[in-house]
């Protein structure tokens, strides 16, 4: 995906959720000017991707109608993309809100559908020639966590991702575009997070940059008996083992906290590498 080298070093995409529901209580959702300031200071913490959502995906969430995810998102991609050189992200299901953040400035579409739920998503993908982060989810957010069960967890999410891609090929998304989540959270239970952070680097089989998202997670909360603003010690954890595991991207909250935690982890990390040549 241009602009970025992976393998060189481990990126972080700070999540902006314009949303009023948002699980981790980080929502800006009533004013542009305060989405696009606290936008400023991700980036200004270290992002290195803006991921820009305006529908929740927490377990249970209700869906958001188009037009009420266009008026959330757009305004906002571009001004940012006017306003800063990162990369822009769009955290989206829906093929329209993807268009109108493709055109807006966005250069990937992050969808936790795995570019599945909206027939038009890939073809979208595909025309702009955007990144693309496919995610593995088990059911839908409002059903997501319901008991999911699996006989093998990582090779059926490595077996999922593995249709999915093919399929995005098939329309003329270049592999190089393809990033991949196993998607910690959506459909999966507490052991299934921790077996996933355990095994992230079995899905270097793919041969794509592997993203992970563990911020603020309820498996943190799970461990930690904290509200999800009080788990960035524990993301700081679950993002340094991502690190040791082979993730190229974290997407986080804190991402101060959290850009520190991945430069360290990437430096003894990539040291033991060196050594070990």
């Amino acid at each position: 995906m241009k602009g970025f080298e992976f393998g060189s070093r481990t990126y972080v995409m700070g999540i902006l959720n314009i949303t009023p529901d948002s699980f981790s209580g980080d929502g800006v959702y009533q004013d542009t000017r305060e989405a696009i300031e606290t936008a400023q200071r991700l980036v200004a913490e270290g992002a290195d991707i803006i991921d820009v959502g305006g529908e929740s995906t927490r377990p249970g969430a209700e869906p958001v109608s188009l037009e009420e995810e266009i008026k959330r998102t757009i305004p906002v991609i571009e001004r940012l993309a006017k306003e800063t050189r990162v990369a822009i992200s769009i955290d989206t299901k829906k093929a329209e809100v993807a268009k109108r953040a493709l055109d807006s400035g966005a250069t990937i579409v992050n969808d936790i559908s795995g570019l599945d739920s909206d027939k038009d998503m890939r073809e979208v993908a595909a025309r702009y020639n955007a990144g693309v982060v496919i995610m593995h989810m088990k059911g839908s957010p409002r059903t997501m966590q319901q008991n999911p069960v699996y006989t093998n967890l990582i090779e059926e999410i490595i077996e999922r991702l593995s249709l999915l891609v093919k399929e995005a090929r098939e329309v003329g998304i270049r592999e190089e575009n393809i990033i991949i989540d196993p998607g910690i959270g959506f459909g999966k239970t507490f052991e299934h997070n921790l077996e996933i952070l355990n095994n992230l680097s079995r899905f270097k089989v793919m041969d794509r940059p592997v993203l992970v998202g563990p911020s603020r997670k309820s498996f943190i909360g799970n461990i930690l008996g904290v509200e999800p603003k009080e788990r960035v010690f524990g993301t700081l954890a679950a993002a340094a083992i991502a690190v040791e595991n082979d993730a190229d991207i974290i997407r986080a909250h804190d991402v101060s906290a959290v850009k520190q935690a991945v430069m360290v982890a990437d430096a003894i990390v990539r040291s033991r590498e060196a050594i070990n040549v």
